[in-house]
């Protein structure tokens, strides 16, 4: 029995990727900041977990509740308030990067000893095609026209720090995913994708073999070469 932990599970992308891994067998724990609140993850069969990515030791209780771990998925992220440079300031670009990107480095640290314990650890970040800049570059792509700065480069950082940590873990799997644009409440739901389109590429980086890709980048279509 494969046993994962996904963070931000309660709604929209979250929720489909634990849907979606309960149905492919898995055990899920579902890492919710406010259990209240969880009770479509919690209808799903999943168990609740209160997880906080940018609170130390709701991240450390978290883990203490899980028995084994085996994927992690870390999908819990905020687009912050800052929409360009005009309204942009340090606390607008900090608060963005304490969950999308130092909350990744909470939860993966507390996690790496229970994933060096499994026969084929497995970890996915789920990033964005925003943070990718070849995407923000070029005109006609979804990402051309974002202006939001604190997002955009949150999500680069994370794929710069998958990255990283697949070099540093060579008997894992680290990927990063790109859901594309999807509808969720991050957008006003006005996405071209649907949840189950925008869960494809992390469902699928979830579920790799110990032969699978490592330190990659994918979105539904497959790789997305750096």
């Amino acid at each position: 029995m494969t046993t994962t932990l996904i963070t931000g599970a309660n709604r929209s992308l979250g929720l489909e990727t634990t849907r979606r891994l309960l149905e492919a067998g898995h055990t899920v724990y579902a890492g919710v900041r406010d259990p209240d609140r969880a009770d479509d993850v919690r209808a799903l069969g999943a168990h609740v977990v209160q997880l906080d990515v940018t609170d130390q030791a709701s991240v450390d209780r978290a883990l203490a509740e899980v028995p084994e771990l085996d994927v992690l998925v870390n999908n819990a992220g905020v687009l912050g308030s800052a929409s360009g440079v005009d309204d942009l300031d340090a606390a607008a670009m900090a608060e963005v990067l304490d969950t999308n990107v130092t909350g990744v480095v909470r939860v993966t640290q507390a996690a790496l000893p229970m994933l060096r314990r499994s026969d084929a650890p497995v970890i996915v970040n789920v990033a964005s095609g925003v943070g990718f800049t070849r995407w923000l570059t070029t005109p006609g792509h979804d990402e051309y026209p974002v202006a939001a700065v604190p997002y955009a480069a949150s999500k680069a950082a994370l794929i710069a720090l998958t990255v990283q940590y697949a070099k540093n873990l060579p008997e894992f799997r680290v990927n990063a995913s790109d859901p594309g644009y999807t509808a969720t409440a991050f957008n006003g739901f006005g996405g071209h994708q649907t949840v189950t389109e925008g869960t494809d590429a992390t469902v699928a980086l979830a579920t790799v073999g110990p032969d699978g890709p490592t330190g990659e980048f994918h979105d539904r279509n497959g790789r997305i070469a750096y």
